[in-house]
């Protein structure tokens, strides 16, 4: 009888959906304008009305975590986020980050929120975006993520009124987000806050957020590949 040639089942899990692998500076977070690889897993649950990766929500290509370990490697970054998309939407992230670790990088994830964080490498820095009611998106976070939370994770609002900058403040008191996380990030929603008003409300509110403005649009006007 001859024998038909089958793909071992282990190497067809190991795959993950990629829209893009490339090297930039960091246009967010507390790592903003170092040197960073980015790993843009694609899909998508959410679809937030200010979303700019509307291009990573399908298409992409099926690559192996060796491939994608390998063409990490090549640009020998210090930090690489994994972002998307929403990235926990594809179960292979998981181990995809945990072997990001055990390679020594400074690993972010850029997660929506609204999907499990708990089985999240502690070693890797979530930055958990809360999304607020201007987001079109709020009825999807997963409040039960914030226990998770620990000193090396970031939690971010993008801000897209006044109204969203009252409601950000209140889910900041009421989960007491600055002990929860090592960062509160506030970012102004592009074209829709403006970056004065929302520092102004910051300050005069004396919050214990950091303003964050998006170096990619500053830099670099959305371009691709970066």
């Amino acid at each position: 009888m001859a024998c038909l040639a089958v793909t071992p089942v282990a190497d067809m899990h190991q795959t993950l959906r990629i829209t893009e692998i490339f090297y930039s500076l960091q246009g967010e977070t507390r790592t903003a304008g170092l040197p960073t690889v980015f790993v843009r897993l694609t899909g998508c649950p959410l679809r937030c009305q200010y979303c700019d990766t509307a291009y990573a929500f399908s298409g992409g290509d099926m690559i192996t975590l060796d491939d994608i370990l390998e063409r990490v490697a090549s640009y020998k970054p210090r930090y690489v986020c994994v972002t998307g998309g929403e990235p926990l939407a594809q179960p292979n992230c998981i181990p995809l980050l945990q072997r990001l670790c055990d390679a020594g990088y400074e690993v972010s994830l850029e997660t929506s929120g609204a999907l499990d964080v708990s089985s999240v490498d502690p070693r890797v820095s979530k930055v958990l975006d809360l999304k607020t009611p201007g987001s079109a998106e709020v009825g999807r976070n997963r409040y039960e993520n914030i226990v998770h939370l620990t000193p090396n994770d970031q939690v971010k609002f993008v801000i897209c009124s006044r109204e969203d900058y009252d409601w950000a403040v209140s889910k900041l008191i009421e989960y007491r987000l600055e002990k929860r996380a090592g960062e509160v990030l506030f970012s102004p929603s592009h074209k829709q806050v403006n970056a004065r008003d929302l520092a102004d409300w910051i300050v005069a509110d004396n919050l214990p957020v950091r303003l964050q403005l998006q170096l990619h649009k500053i830099l670099w006007n959305d371009e691709p590949g970066h």
